[in-house]
C-alpha cells in the first residue's frame, strides 16, 4: 500500500468520497452536510492523503483542517479530521491507523495542538478505532452534528 497526499478534490479522492457519503445515508439515512472547502486541506493548514493497493487503485482516504471556529466549539490550535474512511476489501489491514498517525504528525508540524473530530453511533467500528488510538469521548460536543443526539466528539492532544 502508498499513502500519498493529494487535493481534496483530486478524482479518487473524490470518487472515495462519494463512497462515504453512500456510507453514511446506509448508515444514518443523510450524507454528511458539513461544510467542506477542498482549500481548507492545502498545506499547511491541512492535509488529504490517499492509500492505493497494489494495482493502483484508491482504497483508503483521511485528512485534517485547521479548525478555530470558538462558535462551534472549537478550541484555538485545533485540526479537525475528516473523510476517514477505508473501502470494504481493504478493511482490517491498518490503513485507518496509517492514515492516522501520518495526520497527527502532519497537524503537530503544522503547529496543531489538538486533533479533534466527530463520528456517530452508526459507526462503532471508527469509535473503536480512535479510543485504541488515545481518543477520548468529549462530553462537550463541537461541530455541524453537536446537537444531534447520535454524535460523538473525540480529541486527542498532540503536543
Amino acid at each position: 500500500m502508498q499513502i500519498v497526499p493529494v487535493p481534496y478534490d483530486h478524482p479518487d479522492a473524490t470518487k472515495l468520497n462519494d463512497l462515504v457519503q453512500q456510507e453514511y445515508v446506509e448508515r444514518y439515512g443523510e450524507s454528511d452536510l458539513t461544510e467542506m472547502d477542498p482549500r481548507q486541506f492545502d498545506p499547511p493548514h491541512g492535509l488529504y492523503l490517499l492509500a492505493y493497493d497494489a494495482h493502483g487503485s484508491p482504497v483508503a482516504s483521511g485528512g485534517w483542517r485547521v479548525q478555530d471556529r470558538i462558535d462551534e466549539g472549537y478550541a484555538t490550535g485545533d485540526a479537525e479530521l475528516k473523510r476517514m474512511y477505508v473501502v470494504p476489501a481493504a478493511r482490517g489491514l491498518g490503513l485507518a491507523r496509517r492514515i492516522l498517525a501520518t495526520l497527527e504528525d502532519s497537524a503537530r508540524a503544522a503547529g496543531r495542538v489538538r486533533m479533534v473530530l466527530e463520528t456517530g453511533t452508526e459507526q462503532p467500528e471508527a469509535m473503536a478505532l480512535y479510543a485504541s488510538c488515545a481518543y477520548a469521548l468529549q462530553e462537550q460536543k463541537f461541530g455541524f452534528y453537536r446537537f444531534h443526539t447520535e454524535s460523538r466528539c473525540y480529541t486527542k492532544a498532540l503536543a
